[in-house]
């Protein structure tokens, strides 16, 4: 008998909560403006992602083409699947002195997990992390990209 009361007291108690799950259900089946759910791609042109979206590493350049990454290699060594590879290359200058600067800053998106370490760990805050969710191409090439612009250099005040 105690069996019987318990399995009723059970098929209750899962009829109850469906009836709750079904009343939050049924409140936006009738009011269906509250729905907040964004309409994409139709909205493409005016959405905007949260603040906190990782969507790709890019290095940000001035109006004089010069960027702030020093060739340091740290976002190289903090990365977890190797998606950044730094190919620096040394210059003299007129005072004799060999400086490091950097040749390229290869990112490569396919094998990125965008975990943000690379934008933690820069000492100069080179590198940052962009609003871009769109990376679906046809072809795995397109992913690598080379973050420096040609002919870029480093900004004046950047400790080395």
């Amino acid at each position: 008998m105690r069996a019987i009361w318990k399995y009723l007291s059970d098929v209750l108690k899962g009829i109850w909560t469906l009836i709750q799950g079904m009343r939050v259900t049924g409140h936006y089946f009738f009011r269906p403006w509250l729905i907040v759910t964004q309409q994409y791609p139709e909205n493409r042109r005016k959405l905007v992602m949260f603040e906190r979206f990782r969507g790709e590493v890019t290095m940000p350049h001035n109006e004089n083409n010069e960027h702030k990454c020093t060739g340091c290699g740290i976002c190289e060594i903090s990365c977890p699947n190797g998606s950044i590879e730094i190919i620096t290359a040394t210059v003299l200058l007129p005072d004799g002195k060999k400086k490091r600067i950097i040749d390229k800053h290869i990112y490569h998106l396919g094998m990125c997990s965008l975990c943000n370490l690379c934008v933690k760990n820069c000492p100069s805050d080179a590198i940052v992390m962009a609003q871009t969710f769109e990376h679906a191409v046809w072809d795995r090439t397109q992913l690598t990209k080379v973050l420096n612009r040609p002919g870029s250099k480093i900004m004046e005040g950047i400790k080395e």
